[in-house]
């Protein structure tokens, strides 16, 4: 089975949790963004496991560290024996990825209210499958309500 997941966020919804100093840990975002896509996919019975990823992203963190993680984060919910491969691709060197990222940035840009947001969306919207999801949509709600929470 072949799919592009084509994640959005809005920059005024990233925990703090991926700050350090003002400046976004955008590879440790990137990271747990990737992990928890591919979670929604989880279990699955397939004995291997592909996965492809635009190496452009890995601010900050070395690409070993980052297939590291994902690993570790996946493996507990594959068979036995399952075998996970994480590719980190150019997406200047690959259509099929750099098509997935333009995509993304158009509905970044709508969600965010951006120059041409609507005009792009009005393009892609008979063209999407599904609602897709808001990551970190209620994170700040959330933290507020929830005096008890240690961040």
């Amino acid at each position: 089975m072949l799919e592009y997941i084509i994640l959005t966020y809005l920059k005024r919804n990233i925990p703090d949790d991926y700050r350090k100093e003002d400046k976004l840990e955008s590879g440790l975002l990137y990271t747990n963004i990737i992990g928890e896509t591919l979670e929604m996919y989880l279990p699955v019975t397939d004995k291997e496991f592909r996965v492809f990823c635009d190496q452009r992203h890995l601010k900050g963190i070395k690409r070993s560290e980052f297939k590291k993680i994902l690993i570790n984060r996946l493996l507990p919910q594959l068979p036995q024996g399952a075998v996970i491969q994480i590719e980190m691709i150019d997406l200047a060197q690959n259509t099929n990825i750099q098509i997935a990222d333009w995509i993304g940035g158009a509905l970044a840009w709508f969600l965010e209210n951006k120059r041409f947001g609507n005009e792009y969306y009005q393009i892609l919207k008979n063209n999407l499958l599904g609602e897709g999801e808001e990551l970190f949509k209620d994170y700040w709600e959330n933290k507020y309500k929830n005096p008890n929470r240690n961040d």
